[in-house]
């Protein structure tokens, strides 16, 4: 994969002069085309041989671009705010929004890679962690970013010539770094590693471009060319989205029985009963939130369910037993201008909590299964993909100690007309009732249906379904309290707390 930049490409002066002076003025015409048009953004990797010009490149795009619309991050060692959170975390929260770019160096291939190359990663873990990228290149191409990857190349000669002039000269000796020796020594060696590392991440809505770094010119025109001609072909797409073929649907079962259709709703509990109960287990929760191995765990609490099914309720009955330092709740409605300009799942990833912490999350990413599926504000492919999409997401914060707790509170159409009826009687309680809960009466069965589809395909062993029947209120309340309770004690490995 680097043999044709082995070659000595080089770009004369005046040739590179010619060509730079028309590309600058391409590349920032097309720059506020991408500002103007605003439905993808532009996500520019940039990694490869030490030295080989990463930093001047990512230079003088700054230079020839609208420095207002592009950003530039490189990843060292993770912060405390960083390590604190699952890996990706910090790629989330820096990708740009549609119409801007962002310059990464090394991006998602930082870290667990580099240390795989040295030989310091289980090779388990490096396989584990090529699928992830895999998936997260694959998603951010479908919801439409515009993923550009340099690897910036050197031939072995040209490396060893660099690092010595660069050592040789006092005012540059900093420059070289002891990882850049090391990578010359085992330059061989790591060539080879890194191009399997290319082959198999080389997607083809995201593929690797090699650039020859020996001549700076011709790196420069190269990798600048190769930005203008992709964004342009984006631009001129009637729609970014990469969804070239539709989805087969989900057919229901023959008989016409969903899963939600067989669980009990009606269960008998009196209000002393609850009182008594409710005490117990939010002490429960409270012991746990304290006890000293939480300090490496956090929570995300899921609540989905009917409208009028009593998530609110579920979830200050939790609060009550927290101290207010260590959560946060977070409600999720239609979605901000800000968020709309990012992939579906950046919002949520961006309340993620730090380990210590719990977020509470008031309806969530089941969104896109569930309302926009049956709204039809996400295609048949959109909201198909999403499954994998959301056990994905699931399963990597939950390695990461995030402790993955999901409630489904289900009530009947006869209970939802009782409470919706008792909300719009009673004055400080109408906010809780909208025009909208009205109209999705009407698409009963259809919302049923989603949720019975996106519990059978998303409830997994690492972030189980709680289906809970919600007709009686303090029921609802007390299974909640004892679900998250059990599921935090198995994460920690201690003895419920009875």
């Amino acid at each position: 994969m680097f043999e044709s930049a082995e070659l000595g490409h080089k770009l004369d002066k005046a040739s590179y002069q010619t060509f730079e002076a028309e590309l600058r003025q391409s590349l920032l015409s097309i720059q506020y085309d991408l500002k103007q048009r605003a439905d993808f953004p532009v996500v520019i990797l940039l990694g490869g041989v030490p030295t080989a010009g990463k930093g001047e490149t990512a230079n003088l795009l700054l230079e020839w671009l609208d420095p207002r619309h592009i950003a530039t991050h490189a990843f060292a060692e993770p912060t405390d705010e960083e390590a604190a959170r699952p890996p990706f975390w910090r790629y989330w929260r820096v990708l740009p929004p549609k119409g801007k770019m962002a310059i990464l160096f090394g991006g998602w291939y930082s870290g667990p890679m580099w240390d795989h190359m040295q030989d310091q990663a289980d090779p388990a873990a490096y396989e584990r962690e090529l699928a992830k990228i895999v998936r997260l290149e694959k998603m951010l191409a479908d919801e439409g970013v515009l993923v550009l990857k340099f690897w910036l190349h050197l031939p072995k000669e040209q490396l060893k010539k660099r690092l010595k002039k660069l050592s040789a000269d006092p005012r540059t000796a900093w420059r070289v770094e002891k990882s850049d020796e090391w990578f010359l020594k085992n330059y061989d060696e790591m060539i080879e590693r890194y191009r399997d590392l290319l082959l198999r991440t080389n997607l083809a809505d995201a593929p690797w471009r090699v650039v020859e770094g020996t001549d700076g010119n011709y790196r420069s025109i190269s990798v600048g060319r190769q930005i203008e001609e992709a964004i342009r072909h984006h631009l001129q797409r009637a729609s970014v989205k990469q969804n070239r073929v539709d989805a087969a649907p989900l057919m229901p079962s023959i008989d016409g029985v969903r899963l939600l259709d067989k669980l009990p709703l009606d269960h008998e509990l009196s209000k002393e009963a609850y009182k008594i109960q409710l005490e117990e287990l939010q002490g429960r929760l409270n012991r746990l939130t304290h006890h000293a191995k939480f300090k490496n765990f956090s929570v995300v609490c899921v609540f989905e369910g009917m409208d009028a099914a009593g998530k609110g309720g579920a979830i200050r009955r939790i609060t009550a037993a927290l101290d207010a330092r260590q959560y946060r709740t977070i409600p999720i409605a239609a979605p901000t201008e800000e968020e709309r300009a990012q992939p579906y799942l950046w919002r949520f990833w961006r309340h993620l909590p730090p380990h210590g912490q719990i977020t509470l999350f008031d309806r969530s990413w089941y969104g896109r299964v569930l309302v926009e599926r049956v709204e039809g504000f996400a295609s048949r492919a959109d909201w198909m993909r999403a499954y994998g999409e959301i056990n994905d997401f699931e399963a990597q914060i939950g390695a990461a100690n995030v402790i993955v707790v999901k409630f489904w509170l289900a009530i009947s159409n006869e209970e939802q007309l009782k409470r919706f009826k008792g909300r719009e009687a009673i004055e400080y309680k109408r906010f809780k009732i909208t025009e909208e809960d009205w109209r999705n009466r009407d698409k009963w069965d259809e919302y049923v249906s989603a949720a019975s589809d996106l519990i059978e395909r998303t409830s997994t062993p690492a972030a189980p379904w709680h289906l809970i029947g919600a007709n009686n209120k303090y029921h609802a309340r007390l299974e909640v309290l004892r679900h998250l309770c059990e599921q935090i004690e198995a994460a920690l490995n201690v003895k419920g707390q009875k």
